[in-house]
Order: C-alpha cells, then sequence, then structure tokens
C-alpha cells in the first residue's frame, strides 16, 4: 500500500483506485463515485451491503450538483444545509436520475457532505468532484482511527493511504434529512 500526500492520489482514484485518509472523525474509505466497478470493490474490501447506500464527501457545495436534486428543496431547506458547511454534518438529499444504485442503495436519495477537513478538501479539490466515503472498517467493526489500524485492517487490499491526523469530531458526522429536517444519526 502506497503511502502519499493528498496531491498525489488523483491518478490512483480515477483509475478505479480505494483509498483511505483522514476525516473530521475517523479514517475513511473512498473511491470515484462515477466508477461502479470501484464502488463495488469498496463496498466488497468493507463487507457492506450495498443497499445501504453510500456518502458523497466534496470540498464544496458545486461538487455535489451531479448527483442531487437540488431543485426539490426549498431556499429554507438549503440554507439549513449550508449553514452546517463546510463540517461533520451529512444530509440526505433527493438524487438526480441515472445516480449507481451502488451510490443510493436501495432509497431515492443520496447522504452528502462538504467536508472541512484539510485532506477531503485537498483531495477533492484535485479531483474536481466527491469522494465515495465511508468509515475505513469491516462492516460491524468500529472504524480505524489511526494509519496503522487502516493498514492492520487493509493492507494489501486498498491502493493508497493518506496519513494525517483526524479532526477534532470524537464522532462520525451527524446526519439529517435534507427535506424533514429529521436528524438521523
Amino acid at each position: 500500500m502506497l503511502q502519499q500526500a493528498p496531491d498525489e492520489v488523483q491518478e490512483i482514484i480515477e483509475q478505479g483506485g480505494v483509498v483511505a485518509y483522514p476525516t473530521e472523525a475517523v479514517y475513511g474509505l473512498g473511491c470515484d463515485p462515477d466508477n461502479d466497478v470501484a464502488i463495488g470493490r469498496l463496498l466488497a474490501l468493507k463487507k457492506r451491503p450495498w443497499q445501504k447506500g453510500l456518502i458523497l464527501v466534496a470540498s464544496d457545495y458545486q461538487q455535489l450538483l451531479p448527483y442531487i436534486d437540488e431543485s426539490k428543496l426549498n431556499n429554507e431547506q438549503l440554507n439549513k444545509v449550508f449553514g452546517k458547511w463546510p463540517g461533520p454534518f451529512t444530509f440526505i438529499m433527493p438524487i438526480k436520475p441515472g445516480i449507481s444504485n451502488l451510490l443510493c442503495g436501495s432509497f431515492n436519495s443520496l447522504a452528502v457532505r462538504v467536508s472541512s477537513h484539510p485532506t477531503i478538501q485537498a483531495v477533492c479539490q484535485k479531483l474536481g468532484k466527491p469522494l465515495v466515503s465511508t468509515s475505513a472498517n469491516h462492516a460491524g467493526d468500529p472504524p480505524a482511527m489511526s494509519s496503522e489500524e487502516v493498514i492492520a485492517k487493509f493492507d494489501g487490499e486498498i491502493d493508497a493511504l493518506i496519513a494525517g491526523s483526524l479532526g477534532a469530531e470524537r464522532k462520525p458526522s451527524t446526519i439529517v434529512d435534507a427535506i424533514s429536517g429529521k436528524v438521523l444519526r
């Protein structure tokens, strides 16, 4: 597994690779949201059922627009979202037609977040799009909290590791339904 800087993983991700990186609270695993083979590989690594769906994490809201249908949200709902971003808040939003079921699972919505973490910001800016993002663990296990834990769990299975510091959060992002405002996690 290559240990790389955030600006060095673009090619790996574009070629369908799976990478690990620090987030606001835990280490994450990510890949290209437009590559179903990469998403399938990520789900297999985690032993996660596709029906659960995944999160997209971005450096800015514009990166999410190809995936979400913001026309289904009113100004008040959008302002609540923008008031929490960038930061550790994930919002469930309506999807545009044609979004892969591997991303949205069995739902007609998608979990999205604009991250404040500098590593995620750098990777997404370099890619020019969001990353699929999920905690670095096998389904049901605690998430990796260090690069050493990522290596112990996924050595030989992922394509790159961006070592770095976690953010100040002590729990994974809060998940909120953008339409109803209901907190789901």
